[in-house]
């Protein structure tokens, strides 16, 4: 055989190998994980075998927290309401993962892109149900019905499906009962009676609220709401870069940011401090508000006050557990706040749920950092194998343009 044509094959087969090992055990895996001790684009895990198995969500956009403990999170991406129990155990609460607008009982029923999610005092679950345009509920044993809305595109009052809305993003709910809905598409905030009726609580349009907006005050895509123990308002005003209060009777002021929507990150004071985009809001026993700065990468803090902190986080797009400003998110998105004051986020484009405690220690409470919908006991994970990733923000619901 001629030497020429030997040589010729062997190369040939080589390269075929070659390419078969780039594809295949060779290819670099897309992993996102956390516990990071080096920089915010190193992380280390145990094995991608061990990260595989763990369980995942998929962009998750809002928390809560009920009495017995159990976080609750609502599952953008997946389109379910996820469980994670005290004991660190991952299971699919509502939701059949299909986008619909069933209403059912646990994974008969369907959501589309769930983004808020609130619990009250007896343990029911409230989700702002943004592709559905609809505020559902869910009882203590995963039984899905409509409150409000009606799977239209409309800023209609009303009782229960005769009302309407645009997006709304996110939900609170107070005392007694009293629901309050951050209508990002309609510049509103609405307010739903324990009965279904719903009003318009707060919004531009002063014919059809009961106070006139202060000179320069205006709702420009409001994202998040909470409620304080006074039953005083706050909403993350999204596109402004501020922190609105309205008060019971419906006046609406600035509590934090720039009246000239300026973006930033500074502290200090509330009428000098800056956030960008600040997305959600939640209140602790104590009055203290805390806000995810979402391109910012930070969790704030706000006191009774008004002087403004950072909480936690580093600025930068990472996934590091450590303490305050050592730690590190990507797209911090809903937040919850429980009885002894531990702050629990949404860790969007992590596709991690994060917990704070009152020293502002971070840690990660379940995820593997890939999309997903795996169920399952969240383990800790030590640090052993290191893996270079790079960070991007893909978690863009939150702008509603508006209609002509």
């Amino acid at each position: 055989m001629n030497p020429g044509y030997i040589r010729q094959l062997f190369y040939t087969v080589l390269f075929i190998f070659s390419i078969a090992c780039l594809f295949s055990a060779c290819k670099k895996r897309d992993i996102i994980p956390n516990h990071s001790t080096l920089d915010t684009n190193t992380v280390a895990i145990d094995s991608i075998a061990k990260i595989d198995s763990l369980p995942s969500f998929n962009g998750p956009a809002g928390v809560a927290v009920d009495a017995a403990g159990n976080i609750y999170v609502a599952d953008y991406g997946n389109n379910l309401i996820r469980k994670i129990t005290p004991a660190g155990v991952v299971s699919t609460f509502a939701g059949s993962g299909n986008q619909g607008i069933t209403d059912g009982a646990g994974t008969l029923a369907a959501f589309d892109a769930p983004t808020g999610i609130t619990a009250d005092a007896s343990g029911n679950l409230y989700v702002a149900d943004a592709g559905n345009n609809l505020i559902r509920k869910i009882t203590p044993t995963g039984v899905v019905s409509t409150v409000a809305g009606s799977d239209s595109t409309g800023s209609v009052n009303g009782i229960g499906n005769a009302a309407s809305f645009y997006d709304p993003l996110s939900v609170a709910v107070d005392g007694s009962g009293n629901l309050y809905v951050a209508d990002a598409g309609n510049d509103e905030v609405r307010k739903i009676t324990s009965g279904g009726t719903v009003t318009t609580f707060a919004a531009n349009d002063t014919g059809s609220t009961a106070n006139a907006l202060p000179a320069g005050v205006f709702f420009n895509n409001p994202t998040g709401v909470t409620l304080d123990a006074s039953g005083n308002v706050y909403v993350a005003n999204y596109l402004n870069n501020t922190i609105l209060i309205v008060n019971p009777a419906g006046t609406t002021s600035i509590f934090a940011g720039s009246a000239l929507a300026q973006q930033g990150s500074a502290n200090g004071p509330a009428a000098s401090a800056t956030f960008y985009f600040p997305n959600s809001v939640a209140a602790d026993a104590s009055g203290n508000i805390y806000v995810a700065d979402g391109i910012n990468n930070l969790i704030r803090k706000i006191t009774p006050g008004g002087i403004v902190s950072t909480f936690a986080g580093n600025g930068l797009a990472g996934a590091v557990d450590s303490t305050g400003t050592n730690a590190s998110f990507n797209g911090p998105a809903g937040l919850a706040v429980d009885a002894a004051g531990n702050v629990y986020v949404a860790d969007s484009d992590n596709n991690l749920i994060r917990k704070i405690t009152p020293a502002g220690v971070v840690s990660t409470i379940a995820g593997n950092g890939l999309q997903g919908a795996k169920n399952g006991l969240a383990i800790a994970r030590r640090n052993k194998k290191l893996i270079k990733i790079n960070s991007k923000n893909n978690f863009n619901l939150l702008y509603k343009p508006k209609r002509n």
